[in-house]
């Protein structure tokens, strides 16, 4: 079955966060991690299929949706999960703040890496956490976490890790990840991985390496989130899910998050069963158009000297270093030249910009175009 990843989608006057943040300005937005493409056939089917029943009283837990991820982690990651390690959630987002709270301390630290997805940084500072930030250094065109046991203060109690990392799209190999679990080891830390990404590996040959699955330790120490939403375009369903292997930090997690955090939406369950069970067609070719874009889009930067962009081994969005444009403030900067990207600021480095890169060709061509009339006119 063919895809069609060129049809663009009018989404400026929709109820899309995305498209409705700059309303009829001449602005592109290329800044929240959702792509412009329509999701796959067998998800919008799925909906409607259960929107016939007509009846949506509260749910029960999805024993379809289970039982598939348990086979998807086991045949993607050899994998192996008991069907009690799952608690299901509205959102990535809820699981990081869920984590931090049910596995700190006023007093206590996390530790994440910078720069990184705001929510990282929010999560800690809603809690009135402090939080260590280990720098990421590009190396060998990849960002890698610096583990600087410096600059540990003895009360740290929480890594918070995203692999793929978002920004720059590392997909870290395992015995890198192998450092980062010795690492938790040494200051005794719970581990947090965000892995909603894990999907969307662009570079052939890579595969993504659940933290969880090193070792026994490292399992017993994990909160690993999971996801289809960026990876089938469906976030504003919001069907997530912790896999918490350890009993105690369960019980410990799903404490914390009575009366505050609500279930999942019927529809968005139907849509996380429908996308695992059958998008894996879809997604296909999903990652070969984001291939194709991403390779463009870094020879398009290649040619501007001001900028400079590593090849994101994953996801759809790109880090790019303005540090050598002749302005303040780089965000603003291409805004006001028409492209709407998200400020580096955000993630902890206002040198930089995120670009989503999950649109059509038509309209990364067109957001290219601008970006060079952006860098021109500050020369």
């Amino acid at each position: 079955m063919a895809f069609d990843f060129d049809q663009g989608i009018d989404r400026r006057h929709s109820d899309s966060l995305k498209w409705h943040k700059y309303g009829d300005r001449d602005v592109l937005p290329l800044w929240v991690a959702d792509t412009d493409f329509r999701s796959p056939p067998c998800i919008i089917e799925a909906i409607k299929n259960r929107a016939d029943h007509g009846v949506f009283g509260y749910g029960g837990t999805p024993t379809g949706l289970i039982d598939i991820t348990l086979a998807r982690l086991a045949q993607r990651y050899n994998w192996h999960i008991q069907p009690e390690w799952i608690v299901l959630l509205p959102g990535i987002v809820s699981g990081l703040n869920l984590s931090v709270r049910a596995f700190t301390d006023a007093g206590q630290a996390t530790v994440a890496p910078t720069p990184i997805y705001p929510p990282f940084r929010a999560a800690a500072k809603l809690a009135a956490r402090a939080q260590v930030n280990l720098p990421m250094r590009l190396q060998h065109d990849r960002w890698m976490i610096d583990l600087d046991h410096t600059l540990m203060q003895g009360n740290e109690r929480l890594l918070m890790l995203c692999n793929p990392h978002n920004p720059g799209g590392t997909v870290y190999r395992r015995d890198e990840l192998e450092a980062q679990l010795a690492f938790a080891r040494q200051h005794d830390l719970i581990v947090c991985s965000d892995e909603i990404h894990c999907d969307l590996l662009l570079t052939p040959g890579l595969q993504h390496t659940p933290f969880a699955t090193l070792s026994e330790d490292a399992a017993q120490r994990s909160i690993t989130l999971l996801s289809p939403s960026k990876t089938f375009n469906i976030a504003g369903l919001g069907a997530s899910m912790a896999i918490i292997p350890n009993a105690a930090l369960r019980q410990r997690f799903k404490q914390v998050r009575e009366g505050i955090v609500p279930g999942v939406d019927i529809l968005a369950l139907v849509a996380a069963e429908a996308a695992w069970r059958d998008g894996d067609a879809w997604l296909a070719a999903q990652l070969e158009y984001l291939r194709s874009n991403r390779d463009w889009l870094v020879a398009q930067i290649e040619t501007v000297p001001e900028l400079s962009m590593a090849s994101p081994e994953a996801t759809y969005l790109g880090w790019i270093d303005a540090s050598r444009m002749a302005v303040d403030n780089p965000a603003d900067w291409f805004e006001q030249h028409g492209l709407g990207f998200t400020p580096g600021s955000d993630f902890g480095d206002a040198r930089f910009v995120r670009f989503n890169f999950g649109c059509t060709r038509a309209l990364l061509e067109q957001a290219v175009d601008r970006l060079h009339q952006a860098v021109r006119a500050c020369r």
